[in-house]
């Protein structure tokens, strides 16, 4: 029981130090973002972006501070597969990874477009390198 009680500890205050470091990615340390020639899609998806997304998640992905930058790697399709952002968009999310408090679902983005979105963000994460 006590080596229970002290996991648990260390846990919450291992959590604790996660979410203590993470609002330093909530905005990208360098707001200007490699933008690659996007394909038809990405192109689509960057005007939806910027209609439903930008506000909060900024111009190019950067952030603001409202919401979080996609350019870091806790974004990228290994840690957040493309269901992930399918997700958020439709049942919102509770805050986790940022102390932005939690994201309301978006149903105005239609499935095609949150798919061209979705396209956009990984576009952009891979000519920056994620």
């Amino acid at each position: 029981m006590k080596k229970m009680v002290i996991t648990a500890a260390m846990a919450l205050v291992m959590g604790g130090a996660y979410v203590g470091v993470m609002p330093s990615i909530a905005v990208a340390q360098d707001s200007a973002a490699v933008i690659p020639e996007l394909s038809e899609m990405a192109r689509r998806g960057e005007l939806a972006y910027t209609a439903s997304c930008a506000s909060c998640h900024g111009v190019n992905l950067a952030g603001t501070d409202k919401g979080p930058t996609f350019l870091h790697q806790v974004y990228v399709a290994g840690h957040h597969a493309d269901m992930a952002f399918i997700l958020a968009a439709r049942r919102g999310v509770r805050a986790h990874h940022w102390r932005f408090g939690d994201m309301p679902p978006q149903p105005e983005i239609s499935d095609d477009d949150l798919g061209a979105v979705i396209t956009y963000i990984r576009e952009i994460q891979a000519a920056n390198g994620f």
